[in-house]
């Protein structure tokens, strides 16, 4: 299981950062308002840059997507994985759907943090 964080740098662009079950548990906690969302989505799909749409979470339940950060680092993610998204501002950050699954998520919505 991979857990990681895309969170906005001072430079303005998106980065990754690899997390550990334990900082999982302290930030899953935090449910923050709106809707906890089922999403699917085609296999193939291309979306540049953007932000997330809120603080959240999203864990992976089928398919297999491929995020891209600016400086061109990739984290591919699928059933099991977890991206906890918080680059709110600045360049945002690259998906696309790879393989030839639908792929299909749950997005929790995360209250900012201390």
């Amino acid at each position: 299981m991979q857990i990681v964080r895309v969170y906005s740098g001072d430079d303005g662009e998106s980065h990754f950062e690899d997390l550990t079950p334990d900082q999982l548990a302290e930030i899953a906690p935090r449910i923050g308002d709106g809707p906890i969302m089922l999403n699917r989505s085609q296999a193939q799909s291309f979306s540049d840059y953007h932000n997330a749409p809120r603080l959240q979470y999203v864990v992976f339940m089928a398919g297999e997507v491929e995020f891209e950060a600016a400086d061109g680092s990739k984290r591919r993610m699928g059933p099991g994985d977890v991206l906890v998204a918080e680059d709110l501002t600045g360049h945002g950050h690259i998906a696309r759907g790879v393989g030839t699954e639908s792929r299909m998520s749950l997005a929790v919505p995360l209250a900012p943090g201390p």
